[in-house]
């Protein structure tokens, strides 16, 4: 059907509007984060990106004479493609030595370990669904005007060596390996795992510095009863953390407790410890600012650091089935991020994320949605300036043996001799 000119639908585009034109039904393009969001762009700098091309055609030779982008190389390496390659989280570099992670910004770690899981195994292989889905991801965020590859350093160091029939061990292993990066200086960034890797990610952390810890928690349930079972399990972390001598439990901030799964020996040992409980509906309540607000004002009360512990079963299940504790009623996915984000912009000493569970998983939506809350974390800091903030008071570093291994004595792994000569 043919439309007369005077009543064509006229653009709002910036770049068409007219000085003269006021059409008050719609908002002005030119004030939308959309807009600004793209004309900030221009102001990212491109030198990592360009250098990450430049790795990846000495890492994996240059392409046949018939590809037209000189870009790609022979053998996947780096970012691209996405569906290809041995995968890191947001395909970062591996740090296979571990002495390395100092030079980097923030350090993924993972814990895989659901020895304290009291229904639904599988988050032990949860650092590897999230890995594989993170591939999905580009460094880059739109409407923060945030490309982590270009504004801060990150790497992958593998997984903790957790020994699956026994818990106490593997807390051993999980503090160990989270001190040694808190140690450098570098952000530790857990992946679980179940919940019951908290005490020992926030044990980790307390024992290399002298300085006061405070939490902010994300989850259905309260997670502070002293055992469960008869062994300290993924209902018990913030039990064990809050007995550490600088993590006070006054400074423990629970958000979006609720709903038929809180144990009531949780509640009592709550109100015995005076922590912070922060509701679904109280959320609703108050709404996504003055919850943040809220959180920080009692995390940060006279301490020096807070740590972030994120279950993903916070957020509906609806948008998380694969989760040991699946739950109607949390956050929807815009409301989680938006909490995590704002919470993280004040800084952190560290953070999990926890209970993904790829054998319930459908589609990888959780484990996504995983990754998504620790890339809007890292984000929120870029784009405030806050990380790193942890470093000063690392006042007791931890300094951990390396076993004997030379590689100019000994060789390269699955080499023969003949091919070291």
């Amino acid at each position: 059907m043919h439309i007369p000119p005077r009543d064509r639908s006229r653009s709002h585009h910036p770049a068409d509007r007219r000085h003269d034109e006021r059409r008050q039904h719609h908002p002005d393009l030119s004030k939308l984060l959309g807009w600004k969001a793209a004309r900030a762009e221009a102001d990212i700098p491109h030198g990592e990106w360009k250098k990450e091309q430049a790795w990846a055609l000495r890492m994996g030779l240059t392409a046949a004479d018939s590809i037209e982008d000189r870009s790609i190389p022979t053998f996947a390496r780096g970012e691209l493609p996405h569906y290809a390659g041995i995968n890191t989280f947001l395909k970062a570099p591996y740090t296979e030595d571990v002495q390395e992670v100092g030079m980097y910004d923030a350090t993924v770690l993972g814990a895989p370990f659901d020895g304290g899981t009291t229904y639904r195994p599988g988050t032990r292989f949860g650092p590897q669904g999230v890995r594989k889905i993170s591939a999905l991801y580009t460094p880059y965020n739109y409407e923060i005007g945030v490309d982590l590859r270009e504004q801060m350093s990150l790497c992958d160091a593998g997984d903790i060596f957790t020994i699956p029939g026994n818990i106490e061990k593997t807390f051993d292993q999980i503090s160990r390996a989270v001190s040694h990066v808190f140690s450098s200086g570098s952000l530790p960034i857990i992946i679980g795992g179940d919940h019951s890797i908290g005490f020992p990610c926030v044990r980790g952390i307390a024992e290399c510095t002298s300085k006061k810890i405070g939490i902010v928690h994300f989850d259905r349930h309260a997670d502070i009863q002293e055992k469960d079972l008869d062994e300290r399990m993924h209902t018990t972390p913030w039990y064990h953390s809050t007995n550490l001598p600088n993590v006070p439990a006054k400074n423990l901030v629970q958000v979006g407790i609720g709903g038929w799964q809180v144990p009531r020996p949780a509640v009592k040992e709550a109100v015995k410890r005076e922590t912070n409980i922060i509701t679904m509906s109280d959320m609703e309540e108050m709404g996504i600012d003055k919850t943040a607000e809220m959180a920080l004002e009692m995390a940060w009360d006279g301490v020096d650091m807070v740590y972030m512990s994120f279950d993903i079963d916070s957020i509906d299940c609806g948008f998380v089935p694969g989760t040991g504790w699946p739950e109607p009623g949390g956050f929807l996915p815009r409301e989680a991020l938006a909490l995590a984000s704002k919470v993280a912009a004040e800084g952190i000493c560290g953070m999990e994320l926890v209970e993904v569970s790829p054998p319930y998983d459908t589609s990888d939506i959780t484990a996504l949605m995983g990754t998504r809350v620790i890339v809007d974390v890292l984000g929120s800091m870029v784009s405030a300036g806050t990380l790193g903030k942890h470093k000063v008071h690392i006042d007791k570093p931890v300094d951990l043996p390396m076993g004997d291994y030379d590689e100019a004595r000994d060789g390269k792994r699955w080499t023969t001799p003949a091919k070291q000569k």
